[in-house]
């Protein structure tokens, strides 16, 4: 009986092994067409048009990506323990091209950190400002937040009669 029940135990936690390691490898392949998906859109959006906004109050099309990229910075540094390199930069006279590679450098930074992140360690909780968190959960935050933000740059680009880049999300 104790053998059959060790296999059972060892049964177990090799699927739920393989189930966590599938959260990890399916984050990581959304997150790198995420990536995908939004570069091709701040590629299609003219520079002309970095700086447009539909309504006043709203962040421009340069602003919104740069927010994406900040949040991607300060969740996987304070939440995954990426090191931060000194002052950020300045972006406020950026070219499209500086915007499209601190994006590229931000997407990459997080990647690399979640592939590097042990498994298990996605259960730990963290303190967020809105209460405890899993590092899982924070994940999903950094993917829902980009999606967010795309959703809107979307509007911006329609508004600005931009054709869209194909969808690259699965």
């Amino acid at each position: 009986m104790k053998p059959l029940l060790t296999f059972i135990f060892l049964l177990i936690t090799m699927v739920s092994n393989a189930q966590q390691s599938d959260v990890k490898e399916a984050f990581l392949e959304k997150w790198q067409n995420s990536k995908e998906y939004l570069i091709n859109m701040a590629q299609a959006m003219p520079e002309e048009h970095y700086d447009f906004t539909p309504v006043e109050d709203k962040m421009s099309f340069k602003t919104q990506l740069l927010h994406i990229k900040d949040n991607m910075d300060w969740l996987a540094s304070t939440y995954f323990n990426l090191a931060t390199q000194g002052e950020p930069e300045d972006y406020t006279n950026a070219s499209k091209e500086d915007i499209i590679n601190a994006l590229k450098n931000s997407f990459d930074n997080v990647y690399n950190t979640v592939k590097n992140t042990e498994v298990e360690d996605f259960k730990t909780t963290v303190k967020f400002f809105a209460g405890p968190k899993s590092k899982l959960q924070i994940l999903n935050l950094l993917h829902d937040h980009v999606t967010h933000h795309r959703g809107q740059l979307i509007v911006y680009m329609n508004l600005k009669n931009i054709e869209l880049p194909r969808y690259s999300g699965w």
